[in-house]
């Protein structure tokens, strides 16, 4: 039996719902061609940061102005700096280089932090030929004297601004620690979102104990991460409708995540930590073992496939709710060395 793996995100045609996200490689158009020859349905660009950008600008503002201080003479020595190829500059580049090197649609990723930033680099993203962008909002709720409804009111300024800036599909990677989230899901759509991406992966930070700081660590992500996204876009999936492109991210590491990720609803399965642990050529594991699983029950097509297991359609819905929760923790069973060791009464 033939399945086709065929899939829309973002009003792009696909031809496979395994999407290659965000890596630090995947800017590099020898990596895209690799991931593109593998069988992806499209890479996403990994993001360009507002705070690099503007980083660079002050270290070359602080180096030219280095002595004018006490020399204001010095300034006739250097000419005036007409151009500068900074961060953003060669983000463009190489989005322009992939582009030209593969056939698959390519997602740039932007994460700003001004309203200005996110509007003005929106539309050099767009210039440069890519095929839609993805905005990752990424925001630690830390000012005591900003409210929910505050943030959720910002983020949602910035999403309608870059929609009004550009023409070309637009997703949201969000967090899932939004305090009504399905409220504001809704919302992110409604300010002109075509999609959104569930969920963006915070990274905390660790300590280390010899000299006090702050470092940063990685881990990358394990399968019962997935459990999130899966969770929420199965209740999403009926309330959004067919027309919101949903993005399952975070814990996809096989065609058995893949294929959870399609039953509740999801059009396309991200991955990124499988891909570094096992390399491009993973995915064609992931796709031969999600045709397999497709074939063996008949299902001729992602389409047949995708939202099979919403809150909609699956037997329990409230399974995915709080009915859920009691049977969690009902069903942990200690390890018999535990328990045979345990006094008897």
């Amino acid at each position: 039996m033939t399945v086709d793996l065929r899939t829309r995100y973002l009003g792009l045609e696909l031809r496979s719902p395994i999407v290659a996200s965000a890596a630090p490689d995947n800017g590099e158009p020898a990596m895209a061609k690799r991931l593109e020859a593998a069988g992806v349905g499209a890479i996403v660009l990994p993001s360009l940061f507002e705070e690099e950008i503007l980083s660079e600008e002050l270290g070359l503002n602080s180096s030219l102005e280095q002595g004018t201080e006490h020399f204001a003479e010095a300034l006739d020595y250097f000419p005036a700096v007409d151009t500068f190829f900074g961060a953003a500059d060669r983000y463009l580049r190489r989005l322009e280089r992939v582009k030209a090197e593969v056939g698959v649609p390519v997602v740039a990723s932007l994460n700003a932090r001004s309203t200005g930033g996110w509007v003005r680099h929106a539309r050099r993203i767009q210039d440069a030929g890519a095929d839609a962008l993805e905005l990752n909002v990424y925001r630690v709720a830390a000012d005591p004297h900003r409210t929910a409804a505050d943030l959720e009111a910002a983020d949602l300024e910035l999403i309608a601004a870059v929609r009004a800036a550009v023409t070309m599909p637009l997703a949201v990677k969000l967090s899932p620690y939004y305090s009504a989230f399905a409220n504001f899901a809704a919302s992110v759509t409604a300010a002109g979102a075509d999609g959104l991406v569930l969920f963006n992966r915070f990274y905390q930070p660790d300590l280390d104990l010899d000299s006090l700081d702050v470092v940063p660590r990685l881990d990358l992500s394990e399968a019962w991460e997935l459990r999130l996204p899966v969770r929420w876009i199965a209740i999403l999936r009926p309330q959004l409708g067919s027309s919101v492109s949903l993005a399952a991210t975070s814990g996809a590491q096989s065609g058995t995540d893949a294929i959870k990720g399609l039953l509740v609803g999801a059009d396309v399965v991200m991955m990124t930590s499988a891909l570094l642990r096992h390399g491009p050529q993973h995915v064609a594991t992931v796709e031969a073992d999600l045709r397999g699983w497709m074939s063996e029950r008949e299902y001729e097509s992602v389409e047949q496939l995708r939202g099979s297991a919403s809150t909609r359609t699956a037997g329990d819905p409230d399974a995915f709710h709080r009915a859920n929760y009691m049977q969690t923790l009902r069903s942990w069973v200690a390890p018999r060395e535990l328990t045979a060791s345990a006094p008897r009464r």
